[in-house]
């Protein structure tokens, strides 16, 4: 299970553990925001949400982009695949690496469907959209923060 911590001022910063968020209680870092009264922690309630005591800045959020990440990049998609409109399970590289193209860049990669040899990851294989006969749906772009927070649903 995990828990979402608020900033001060109410938003969501990150998710961490319970034990983790029990620690921060014990600390007086945060205060429970919501929880489950049936389970307890020692004098603690199993906290859903906590807040934290003081503002903590997030100017380093905004000042650069998200670091990339498969599963970011599948977020950002909407789990649908750049060249049919599945769904999509993995994620393809527009220019291959083997082509030179960057392994862990938002803007050459999207997410495709996969696991088969029909699939149009398979499809696409070693080659350029364009020499494989598909086009984009899409274009890929460098996602918000805000797009890839993991908000936790109460």
């Amino acid at each position: 299970m995990r828990v979402l911590v608020l900033n001060a001022s109410y938003e969501p910063l990150h998710t961490v553990s319970v034990p983790h968020a029990i620690r921060m209680l014990l600390r007086h870092v945060a205060e429970i925001h919501e929880s489950e009264s049936e389970v307890t922690y020692g004098l603690f309630p199993r906290p859903r949400s906590v807040r934290l005591l003081r503002y903590v800045v997030m100017k380093w959020r905004y000042s650069q982009a998200p670091r990339w990440s498969r599963r970011g990049v599948l977020k950002r998609d909407n789990h649908i695949c750049a060249y049919c409109g599945r769904t999509a399970t993995t994620v393809d590289h527009i220019t291959p690496i083997s082509r030179g193209g960057a392994k862990t860049a938002w803007l050459n990669t999207v997410a495709a469907c996969g696991g088969t040899s029909r699939s149009c990851n398979a499809r696409k294989a070693d080659r350029l959209p364009e020499e494989a006969g598909m086009r984009l749906r899409f274009a890929p772009r460098v996602p918000t923060w805000d797009e890839l927070s993991p908000l936790v649903v109460l």
